[in-house]
């Protein structure tokens, strides 16, 4: 716990020193989201939004009336972190499991740090895990402990029945950080309303030996989620092949889907230092901000 603690301390220390020097300051942070609240209420302009009419106002006869948006000062995040087995493999120490929880915890210290709301859901095919979003460095050392015993209940996956326990569980607009390596099917109508609600980051997280399978000849091959054992011959035609591209198609379909629907996508693999990617994301997010 302290090795990891140390290590998470240094990430969030290379993280906050790059965007000091890159950004010169200028740097609204991936925790400062697009959430708005209610204002006020002003008269319209030409050139205003119809969308954002208040009617009621309106309809009293004085005139028509536009509502006025601030900024939220606190902004509320969520980690959403898929736990089950397939996310198991990978090096000691590196597995898909391993990464997505040192992301977790580096980003749950930046963002209390922020005087931001951390919550936490941890999913296999049921819920694993619920912290509700508190305030506070102590909450962030409450992840990273909760992350470091947890030992789910189940091996298998359920993105769908994750993302609508989200949907039920986040009442007010968030970030949403969802960390995945995102092998199920059927998902994509529960992830496009996360998406609508709420200011979705997606982190999809592999690993080259799911899809550079050696030549092997005749191997017993595990499914981690059903504990099933498959023999397959690693070196009969173009089996590799066809391992390597559906992967790859479930990788580039989700990167589509996240540009259709504004949602910000980085991938990492478990072998690369995923601290720069963090930092990119945070450049684009930075960007998109300021343009809103």
């Amino acid at each position: 716990m302290k090795d990891l603690l140390k290590k998470l301390r240094k990430y969030e220390i290379q993280i906050r020193k790059a965007i000091n020097s890159q950004m010169q300051g200028d740097f609204h942070s991936i925790f400062k989201g697009s959430g708005l609240e209610f204002d006020d209420v002003r008269p319209y302009q030409y050139g205003d939004d119809i969308r954002t009419i208040d009617w009621n106002v309106s309809a009293k006869g004085h005139g028509t009336f536009v509502k006025t948006f601030r900024e939220e000062k606190e902004q509320t995040v969520f980690f959403i972190l898929d736990v089950s087995a397939s996310e198991d493999i990978g090096y000691p120490g590196s597995t898909k499991a391993d990464i997505g929880k040192e992301i977790c915890g580096v980003l749950a210290l930046s963002a209390t740090k922020e005087s931001g709301h951390v919550g936490l859901i941890c999913f296999s095919d049921i819920k694993e895990k619920y912290i509700k979003p508190v305030k506070g460095n102590l909450q962030a050392y409450e992840i990273i402990s909760t992350l470091v015993k947890l030992k789910p209940q189940s091996l298998k996956t359920n993105l769908t029945k994750a993302i609508a326990f989200s949907l039920n569980a986040i009442k007010r607009r968030s970030v949403v950080i969802l960390i995945s390596d995102f092998i199920d099917e059927g998902y994509f109508h529960n992830l496009k309303a996360l998406a609508r609600r709420h200011d979705l980051v997606i982190i999809h997280i592999s690993d080259k030996r799911e899809t550079r399978l050696p030549k092997l000849g005749i191997i017993p091959i595990i499914d981690k989620e059903t504990k099933r054992t498959l023999w397959v011959n690693t070196s009969f035609g173009d089996f590799r092949k066809k391992i390597s591209e559906r992967l790859r198609a479930r990788k580039s379909e989700l990167e589509q889907f996240s540009r259709k629907h504004q949602i910000n996508f980085i991938s990492l693999d478990t072998d690369e230092d995923y601290v720069p990617k963090l930092l990119r994301l945070f450049k684009v997010r930075n960007k998109s901000l300021k343009s809103t």
